[in-house]
């Protein structure tokens, strides 16, 4: 089977779930859900082969501009729900102070041609044990976390 669009996401479904909290309809124990795991990076590929969680090959082959997301729906009839999961990534997350030691921080990422991704003032990047001892060196505050990120990291190409 081929899915070639993205039919919404799960997190979506969820919250009408909760207005009807009160009418148990005994549909809603059949939905029997499918996983699809992919790691981060491989969101960004639009044509992919995987294989669920069920162990049911399938091939992905999505429209142009498409970007799957954690929890994004791939196949829905009623019963069956097969989803895109992400792997978590091992990240550092920093929290830089102010705006200068954000720039030191981007200066010194920068040179090392790591994807850097921003969220809320906080700059996230896969995990790299240069970064974890120049944050350490310079006394800046960062988490080593495991994180299901939006979006795959876009990869450096360092061919040339």
């Amino acid at each position: 089977m081929i899915f070639d669009k993205i039919l919404g996401n799960i997190k979506d479904m969820c919250h009408h779930e909760h207005e009807h909290e009160h009418t148990h309809s005994h549909d809603e124990h059949h939905i029997h859900i499918e996983k699809i795991f992919l790691e981060s990076d491989e969101l960004l590929k639009r044509v992919l082969r995987v294989v669920s969680d069920h162990g049911n090959e399938y091939g992905i082959s999505l429209p142009k501009g498409s970007e799957m997301k954690d929890g994004d729906i791939l196949f829905n009839d009623g019963h069956n729900i097969i989803i895109v999961s992400v792997k978590e990534d091992d990240v550092i997350v920093i929290s830089p102070r102010d705006i200068n030691e954000m720039g030191e921080i981007a200066h010194n990422l920068g040179n090392k041609h790591l994807p850097v991704q921003i969220e809320d003032g906080k700059i996230i990047i896969q995990y790299d044990y240069l970064v974890e001892k120049f944050l350490q060196d310079n006394n800046i505050i960062f988490e080593r976390k495991n994180l299901k990120l939006k979006q795959g990291f876009r990869h450096v190409d360092h061919s040339h």
